[in-house]
């Protein structure tokens, strides 16, 4: 008969720790989200994902891989290897004027087998230490001229307002430093002609420096970029890279509590195909 009298602050309180349990969990979660969202206004990397950089032989298996896939057929695969190899080991002459050609392969963050160009620069975060920063864009335009075995002319335009990083969420903080509203292109324009030899038509790997004007977020300083090209087939694959300083472009990387530090250092990377006009 107690038992049934007794009043309800004398019942244990067992009854009410699941409540309170499942409030600390409900805010434990609500502060993690939090934290997970402005981690997420970062502009860099929060994780060392970076893809290779470029390099000529990833560069013409790319354009190998895109020629097979696109000669496959109801006919057989032994046919596009053929032609594939055909194309190959019987380049044309690079004498005429070349567009840039973005029909080539894919682009993607991670394996980019299509024209891009991008940036690569070095970080400090306080959760995983040292990682590479990379953003590209497939938004590429641009010829090249060439007299003979002489490259007199060459503009390459970038769209600076298509680059994508391995977050979507980053994104915005690239465009928000690289202030593309205002300057949505980089551009590089050849000052100097240069002469690839006669190398250059037989399909071989050439390497050249390029003299010419860069012009990245509205500002333009004369630079001297290494370049490797190759003719294969009726395609010339070029690639480079090229170290700049962030601050002779006006370019600030924003502050965020988990970034250490930013290197004012970077690096211009690109991958281009080209096709004859």
């Amino acid at each position: 008969m107690s038992a049934v009298l007794t009043p309800e602050r004398e019942r244990p309180p067992q009854t009410r720790r699941p409540w309170y349990r499942r409030r600390w969990f409900i805010i434990t979660a609500v502060v993690l989200l939090l934290a997970a969202a402005a981690g997420g206004g970062i502009w860099w990397f929060l994780k060392d994902d970076a893809p290779s950089a470029v390099n000529i032989e990833s560069a013409t298996q790319s354009l190998d891989a895109s020629t097979t896939s696109a000669a496959a057929s109801p006919t057989t695969a032994a046919a596009a290897d053929t032609a594939t190899t055909a194309a190959a080991t019987t380049p044309a002459a690079v004498a005429g004027t070349w567009t840039v050609d973005t029909s080539v392969g894919e682009f993607s963050f991670d394996d980019s087998t299509g024209t891009f160009v991008g940036f690569r620069v070095q970080e400090e975060l306080s959760t995983i230490g040292s990682t590479t920063a990379v953003g590209r864009t497939p938004t590429v335009s641009g010829e090249t001229t060439f007299d003979g075995t002489t490259l007199t002319a060459a503009t390459i335009e970038a769209d600076m307002s298509a680059i994508s990083t391995n977050e979507s969420r980053r994104d915005d903080r690239v465009q928000d430093a690289l202030e593309t509203g205002k300057f949505p292109t980089a551009t590089f324009v050849l000052t100097q002609a240069i002469d690839l030899g006669d190398a250059v038509n037989s399909g071989t790997a050439t390497t050249v420096d390029a003299t010419g004007d860069l012009t990245i977020h509205g500002v333009t300083t004369p630079v001297t970029l290494p370049l490797e090209a190759q003719l294969v087939g009726d395609t010339i694959v070029v690639v480079g890279s090229l170290d700049i300083a962030l601050s002779t472009y006006g370019v600030e990387a924003p502050s965020a509590p988990i970034v250490v530090s930013v290197s004012d250092q970077a690096q211009i990377e690109l991958q281009l195909f080209f096709a004859q006009a």
